[in-house]
C-alpha cells in the first residue's frame, strides 16, 4: 500500500492532535511539521519541523492546515499552487461558499484538491444536518452547541488587541440559540471597554449574546470538552411528526483533528477543486477499500 505523505502546518491544540492521530494511522506518512519558529515540539520530538514546505525532499500529498482561521484562504492557495491537497478547519459559517469558490480556482488550475471547513461543525454535523433533511423534507432542524470551549472564537479573541489570553465558552440557550461567554485575561495598559467592543463587533460575535468577563488567569479556566445537540422534527411526504436526534461529547481538538485526517484520505479520492464535506461520498474518508465497506455496512 502506497503511504499518503503529509504534514501538518502549526502546532496548536488541533495541530498536535494531528500529528497524533497520524502517527497511528497506517495509510498516511507523517514526513513532517512546519512551524514558524523551527523549533523541535516537545511532545514528538522525532517529527522533522521545517519552516518551509519547500525544505522537505519528499513529495507531500496532503498539507493539513492546524491554523487560525483567517489564515486560512492565503495559506491554502500558496499550498494549492504547488500542486499540494490542502484540508482546512475554516469555521467562519457566513464566508465558507466564498472561501470555496476561491480556493476552487487555485485548486483547479493546478490540479489539487482542497478540502474545505474540516472539522465537526462545519464539517461532520453539517452531513448529519444533510441527511436529516433527505429524510424528512419539510422541518426544522435545531443545532445547541455545548457548553463547551470554542476554539476558533478563541483564538479570535486571543488576536484581538490588548488580550494576553482569552477563553470563549458557548452556552446553548435551546431552539438553536447560543450565548459567548467569554473571559479575557488584558494585556498590561489594555482597555478593558475597547477591548469589550471589539470582541463583541468581531464577525465571530457580532450575532450571538456576549458576555465578557475580565480574570487574573484563564488557565484556570480552561477546559477542551466541548459537544452538540441537533434535532430534527419534520415530515416525509405527507407523513409528520417525524422526530431525530443527533447528539456528542467530544474533546473538541481531538475530534476536529480526527475529521482532518479523515478528510485527507478523501482529498485522494476526489477530482480536482475545493469540497466541503457534504459534497464527498461518505465511504470517501474511510481508511481500506469501497467494495469492503459496501459489504460491512449496508
Amino acid at each position: 500500500m502506497k503511504k499518503i505523505n503529509a504534514i501538518v502546518v502549526g502546532s496548536g491544540n488541533v495541530g498536535l492532535k494531528v500529528i497524533d492521530i497520524l502517527l497511528q494511522t497506517k495509510d498516511f506518512n507523517l514526513v513532517g511539521a512546519i512551524r514558524r519558529s523551527g523549533e523541535p515540539i516537545a511532545q514528538y520530538p522525532n517529527v522533522v519541523v521545517k519552516t518551509s514546505v519547500d525544505q522537505f525532499s519528499e513529495k507531500i500529498d496532503v498539507a493539513f492546515l492546524a491554523i487560525p482561521t483567517r489564515e486560512v484562504p492565503t495559506q491554502a492557495k500558496a499550498y494549492l499552487a504547488k500542486g499540494i491537497h490542502t484540508v482546512d478547519s475554516y469555521d467562519i459559517h457566513s464566508s465558507i461558499l466564498e472561501v470555496r469558490s476561491e480556493l476552487n480556482e487555485v485548486a483547479r488550475a493546478n490540479n489539487a484538491v482542497a478540502i474545505v471547513s474540516s472539522g465537526w461543525d462545519p464539517g461532520t454535523d453539517s452531513i448529519v444536518r444533510a441527511m436529516l433533511m433527505a429524510m424528512a423534507p419539510n422541518g426544522m432542524t435545531y443545532t445547541n452547541f455545548g457548553p463547551g470551549m470554542s476554539m476558533g472564537h478563541t483564538v479570535a479573541v486571543k488576536a484581538i488587541e490588548g488580550v494576553k489570553d482569552a477563553l470563549s465558552m458557548t452556552m446553548p440557550t435551546g431552539a438553536g440559540v447560543h450565548r459567548r461567554m467569554v473571559y479575557v485575561e488584558l494585556s498590561e495598559g489594555a482597555t478593558p471597554e475597547i477591548v469589550e467592543n471589539l470582541i463583541k463587533t468581531d464577525p465571530y460575535f457580532i450575532h450571538d449574546e456576549t458576555h465578557v468577563k475580565f480574570v487574573d488567569d484563564v488557565n484556570l479556566l480552561k477546559d477542551v470538552g466541548h459537544g452538540v445537540e441537533l434535532t430534527r422534527k419534520g415530515a416525509s411526504g405527507t407523513s409528520g411528526n417525524q422526530n431525530f436526534m443527533f447528539k456528542m461529547s467530544i474533546d473538541n481538538p481531538a475530534l476536529t483533528a480526527q475529521v482532518m485526517v479523515s478528510s485527507g484520505r478523501a482529498a485522494m479520492r476526489q477530482e480536482k477543486g475545493a469540497y466541503t464535506l457534504i459534497e464527498i461520498p461518505v465511504v470517501d474518508f474511510l481508511e481500506g477499500e469501497r467494495e469492503d465497506w459496501i459489504k460491512a455496512l449496508v
